[in-house]
């Protein structure tokens, strides 16, 4: 049976695999609410930060990060000594922790996967030990909650995770559910999620598991134009997301292929990065849509901001990959939606808990061009039918997937005493009297 958490007001770790990571907008703004509620944080991350460009919310963050030495002389020198000192320290939890390395190892089909978790836990422990911290934290339910698990074993620090969406459906279900009956709480980010560990977890299990959108700030999305808009010929339909097989952009370009077809005249933009690249632009150009799609790469979030504000239309089609992998709910979806944008998207995982059909935002099905081509069609010709349905998301998100409603949660989760209220957030008093008395 896992302990409950002691409220105190000692740090909270948070492990993470990268960190910061410019496709990771929402880890980053529930560091940065956790601080302004109080919560005191220290950062791990397993590896490098990803070369710039960062967002500049990230430098609003006061937490120290320690980066885990990747490999050589550090790597072995650090590691080693910080065993010996969690061995040192507490020699029969230090044990106990790798008698669960040896018995997992030998059950797990990549035992080497084991022993390099078990070796940058100690790491992890070490310093956590040494730092006071109470409580650790892993975002994402694979390699960043075997670190924090091993972590607790050696310490004893109670510890929970966030579960995803890729880190979930490509974890073996077994051990979801021995992490999960270890842990103190089970955050994840859509009820489709939720119901997907109630039936891995012991019935005795599921009361720890708890669902915590990723919430958005608000106050930094909203419709006011460009001071300096570019020059635009035809409608802008927005697309954001790595470019990777569950996002579907080759569906979407496909999709705007019979959108030109149709004779309507936009400019697709899809920004984001990743492996299919080369691939994506070969089928834009196979398809002659080199004057109305084009790919962006990646930006940061105060630059896609102004994109949101140029769109007449997001459009996204994830699907379900062979491998399992899937997304939960998008975060640029909840960005567009905060910024006035109509969206259509595809009704997989938890995108129905966010889009409505016809009420919030359009659903298609996933693999579908020609559905979604009718869809973007109807939104383009039709924008009084998009505005309001953008103008009941924003009432939506406002009532559900505020950063300061949903991080309040997570804190009170967290076992931290104190629950500022941050600086500026009218918002945030009214939503956390709710939250108090729900």
């Amino acid at each position: 049976m896992s302990r409950m958490i002691e409220f105190g007001d000692g740090p909270v770790a948070y492990v993470m695999k990268r960190y910061p990571r410019l496709s990771e907008t929402f880890i980053v703004n529930e560091i940065r609410a956790m601080e302004r509620l109080g919560a005191d944080i220290r950062i791990f991350s397993l590896l490098p930060p990803e070369p710039p460009p960062h967002h500049p919310i990230t430098a609003e963050v006061s937490a120290p990060v320690d980066y885990l030495p990747a490999d050589g002389f550090e790597k072995w020198q650090r590691t080693l000594h910080a065993h010996a000192a969690c061995a040192a320290a507490a020699p029969w939890r230090y044990v106990k922790a790798l008698a669960r390395a040896v018995q997992w190892s030998v059950s797990s089909t990549s035992p080497a996967a084991v022993w390099k978790q078990f070796g940058r836990a100690g790491i992890v422990a070490a310093a956590c030990r040494f730092q006071g911290v109470r409580h650790i934290h892993g975002h994402f339910a694979n390699a960043p909650t075997a670190v924090t698990q091993f972590a607790s074993l050696m310490t004893g620090i109670s510890f929970s995770f966030t579960a995803h969406a890729k880190d979930l459906y490509l974890t073996p279900r077994n051990i979801i559910a021995r992490r999960g009956a270890a842990a103190s709480f089970i955050a994840t980010c859509t009820g489709y999620n939720v119901q997907y560990l109630s039936e891995i977890l012991a019935p005795e299990h599921t009361a720890k598991i708890h669902l915590v959108y990723h919430g958005i700030d608000l106050d930094m999305f909203h419709n006011a134009p460009s001071a300096t808009p570019a020059p635009r010929q035809g409608k802008i339909i927005l697309s954001v997301g790595r470019l990777v097989p569950k996002k579907g952009h080759d569906t979407l370009i496909t999709a705007c292929g019979i959108l030109r077809d149709k004779g309507v005249e936009f400019k697709c933009m899809i920004v984001g990065d990743g492996p299919l690249r080369e691939e994506l632009a070969a089928q834009i150009t196979a398809l002659g849509l080199d004057a109305h799609v084009s790919l962006e790469g990646a930006m940061t979030q105060a630059k896609l901001i102004e994109l949101y504000r140029r769109a007449d239309l997001f459009a996204l089609a994830p699907l379900i990959t062979e491998d399992g992998d899937r997304d939960g709910i998008p975060n640029v979806i909840v960005e567009a939606m905060a910024t006035n944008v109509p969206v259509v998207s595809t009704a997989i995982s938890g995108i129905p808990e966010i889009i409505r059909d016809g009420e919030t935002g359009l659903l298609v099905p996933p693999r579908e061009p020609a559905v979604l081509s009718e869809a973007m069609a109807r939104l383009l010709s039709d924008p009084g039918f998009g505005q309001a349905m953008a103008k009941a998301a924003r009432a939506r998100l406002e009532s559900e997937f505020d950063l300061w409603r949903t991080t309040t949660r997570l804190h009170r989760l967290m076992g931290c005493i104190d629950c500022k209220t941050p600086p500026n957030s009218s918002r945030f008093i009214a939503t956390a009297v709710m939250a108090e008395v729900s």
